[in-house]
């Protein structure tokens, strides 16, 4: 049993409470405390357990102030930004969430492309309005285009194959080649190709210190013209004066969802453009993924305190 959690911008309401009770049965003390607390560096030195939230910096000096952490549970698919690195070799055991919520982004995904190109928002404002006719509105189809997808994991995987089942022609680029999705007809391209010739980019990256930044000037510049990117990655992937200027250039949508992790200055500068869509983070609030996330976070508690972690980094 582990003494005492810091509980870093996770509330009560985030979790049910039958999964609080079984939290409760293996730590003696949980303490919650905001993202922002001053008192989280005050704590540190007392506690052998971090459950945080997406988005909590656990640092180096984070991790020296806390002689006896033992585990840090993170509520979310992604790393984000705690040091792995540095707690591994500190004998910290890290757990994740991955693929608790793989169906409802990737149907995300494909939701929110369809709701763009099928005019399906204006097709509902006229209709609400008594204006029933479909005079000068567009659409496209998904089938025969090529759909980029950056970044093969689970999700991209997911959206690749939904793509797939649209009749679209699937590419992608990933760190590392999937030899059993090119056997599904699922085609590898260098990702400068990619970006110039798809019709749609679906960004599925983690954010990590090798992704943040890497969507610059450089790679809107390469973009084909009239293309379609949503991106249910964090936003710190994407340098954000360059995609400005990208839209201004224009011929680019921009589809995001990350919007909680933004800073208001930011979704100010990109709410000038219309073919910026800014979503609330939707992608992966299924009642599915709901409940799967809060299994997946109390399992994983449970699972290192038996002795038998799950989840862990090096999985």
């Amino acid at each position: 049993m582990l003494n005492k959690a810091l509980v870093i911008g996770i509330t009560e309401s985030m979790l049910e409470q039958p999964f609080w009770t079984r939290i409760e049965s293996q730590i003696s003390e949980l303490k919650f405390v905001a993202k922002e607390s001053p008192e989280i560096m005050q704590e540190l030195p007392s506690v052998d357990c971090l459950l945080i939230n997406f988005g909590i910096e656990i640092k180096k000096e984070h991790i020296d102030l806390a002689p006896n952490l033992k585990y840090i549970g993170i509520l979310a698919t992604a790393f984000g930004k705690v040091d792995v690195a540095y707690a591994k070799e500190k004998g910290i055991t890290v757990t994740h969430l991955p693929g608790y919520s793989t169906e409802s982004v990737a149907e995300f995904t494909i939701a929110a492309i369809l709701e763009q190109i099928r005019g399906l928002h204006e097709g509902k404002e006229r209709g609400k309005t008594g204006n029933y006719s479909e005079a000068g509105m567009k659409a496209m189809e998904i089938r025969g285009k090529k759909f980029g997808v950056i970044g093969l994991g689970s999700i991209g995987t997911r959206v690749a194959e939904i793509a797939q089942g649209f009749g679209a022609h699937v590419q992608y680029w990933s760190q590392h080649r999937k030899p059993e999705q090119e056997a599904k007809g699922i085609k590898y391209t260098e990702l400068n190709e990619l970006l110039g010739s798809s019709d749609f980019i679906s960004i599925n990256l983690a954010q990590a210190a090798e992704t943040e930044g890497m969507f610059g000037s450089k790679q809107f510049n390469l973009l084909k013209k009239g293309v379609l990117i949503i991106n249910t990655a964090p936003m710190e992937l994407i340098n954000i004066e360059a995609l400005g200027a990208a839209l201004t250039k224009g011929g680019l949508t921009f589809i995001l969802d990350h919007s909680d992790e933004m800073s208001q200055e930011d979704l100010t500068f990109l709410s000038k453009w219309d073919d910026c869509v800014i979503y609330p983070p939707i992608a992966y609030i299924t009642e599915e993924a709901r409940v799967a996330k809060q299994e997946m976070f109390t399992n994983n508690l449970e699972g290192f305190v038996s002795g038998n972690p799950i989840n862990t980094l090096k999985d």
